[in-house]
């Protein structure tokens, strides 16, 4: 300090120094902030990294969340439009889920979560927002067996809206229904819509069964071939109303 105060080119001479030293300092130190650098490069990639990972699990949980509210609302949907089915019905209803679908598909059977303790009896009908589902074949205590139409051991009473020509339909098997026994002078045509009869006590009047989809007329052959497409959703509705028919009580608590 003394130096520098008095003998002012020694700062001079410290410059020119400083100059020449300059390169050399800068290449020791490159080592080091090289390292500091690439320490400071994967630390910010692994930040990012870990970010990017964080919102792809964020992003998948509220599209998993999404997924289930629109599974919600289209339920909310099937429930109103089954309640507003409902609604217009005078005969006493129970709503049912259906809880399981019998794997054999040539058996065309459901488990519903209604058994004895819910008055659930044999023959009971079940329909959804659009018609004649089926029909309750065995109780337990807390769940019940149903067959549904299209099963080719199952049949109902039904007449055409159009002329109220009246016949028999019977499941085949294979998701449709045909019409048994109907001659070939009998007025049936395609687009008509079927509907339970009432006949034999078991299907209040009234509701749709399904809509006729051909109409064959074969030569030789007495009886017409008439194919018809289901109004109930048998493979989509989970959501089912079970029709009380007073008659069907009555007779199942005499016989008991």
């Amino acid at each position: 300090m003394f130096s520098d105060h008095r003998y002012p080119q020694f700062s001079q001479l410290r410059a020119k120094m400083a100059f020449i030293v300059y390169p050399i300092q800068s290449i020791v130190n490159l080592p080091i902030g090289l390292s500091r650098a690439i320490g400071g490069y994967f630390a910010t990639h692994q930040a990012l990294y870990s970010e990017n990972k964080l919102l792809k699990e964020e992003n998948l949980l509220l599209q998993g969340r999404v997924q289930k509210l629109a599974a919600l609302e289209t339920e909310n949907a099937q429930l109103r439009q089954l309640l507003n089915s409902g609604s217009q019905i005078a005969e006493n209803l129970k709503i049912a889920n259906i809880i399981n679908v019998d794997p054999d598909p040539f058996m065309h059977q459901v488990i519903i979560n209604k058994g004895k303790q819910d008055n659930v009896y044999p023959g009971q009908p079940i329909i959804d927002s659009e018609g004649i589902m089926g029909t309750v074949v065995t109780v337990n205590d807390f769940d019940s067996r149903a067959i549904l139409i299209t099963d080719a051991s199952h049949a109902v009473p039904v007449e055409d809206v159009r002329n109220g020509v009246r016949a028999i339909a019977v499941g085949t098997g294979n998701g449709i229904l045909q019409l048994r026994h109907v001659p070939n002078s009998m007025d049936i045509a395609v687009g008509d819509m079927m509907i339970t009869s009432g006949l034999g006590g078991r299907f209040p009047v009234g509701f749709p069964v399904g809509k006729v989809a051909e109409v064959k007329h074969e030569p030789g052959k007495p009886f017409a071939t008439i194919i018809l497409t289901p109004s109930a959703k048998l493979d989509r509705s989970r959501h089912i109303l079970l029709l009380e028919n007073t008659k069907a009580t009555k007779g199942n608590s005499n016989a008991k």
